[in-house]
C-alpha cells in the first residue's frame, strides 16, 4: 500500500464507473493523485488527472476525491526512475557542455573587413 503523500494511479472497474460517473464522468479509466489517505477502504485522492475510456484526459487540480477500495482493479505507485533520471542529467549536462566549448571556441576570432591590397599603379580608361 502506498503511503500518503505519494502520487498513484488507480484503475476504475464497471461498477466504480457507475458510482463515480456522476460527479466524475461515466468513462473514467484511471484515476491519477496524491494518496492523502487510506482508511476504512476508501482511498482519499487529490486528483491531478483522469484517463478516459476513449483515450482523452481531463486535468484536475488536486480536488479530493473519496473512492472506495471496491472500485478499483488496480493501484500503481508512480516513482521517478533512477537510470533514466541519471541518464537524462547525463545528457543535459553533456549538452551544456558541448554549447559552452563551441561558444568559447567561436569568440576567438574577431571577423576583420576584408579590403583589397593596395596597389601602387592606378590606370584609367578613356571613354569612347
Amino acid at each position: 500500500m502506498p503511503q500518503p503523500g505519494v502520487g498513484i494511479g488507480l484503475d476504475i472497474s464497471d461498477a466504480g464507473r457507475v458510482a463515480l460517473g456522476g460527479s466524475m464522468g461515466p468513462e473514467i479509466e484511471q484515476i491519477e493523485g496524491r494518496l492523502i489517505q487510506f482508511d476504512n477502504n476508501e482511498y482519499v485522492v487529490g486528483v491531478t488527472s483522469l484517463h478516459l475510456l476513449r483515450g482523452g484526459e481531463q486535468v484536475w487540480h488536486g480536488e479530493q476525491v473519496h473512492v472506495k477500495k471496491e472500485y478499483v482493479t488496480s493501484v500503481y505507485e508512480r516513482r521517478f526512475s533512477t537510470a533514466r533520471s541519471a541518464a537524462l542529467a547525463a545528457a543535459g549536462i553533456g549538452a551544456v557542455a558541448y554549447i559552452a566549448t563551441r561558444a568559447i571556441a567561436g569568440s576567438g576570432s574577431i571577423d576583420q573587413p576584408i579590403t583589397p591590397p593596395e596597389s601602387g599603379h592606378t590606370s584609367r580608361r578613356r571613354r569612347p
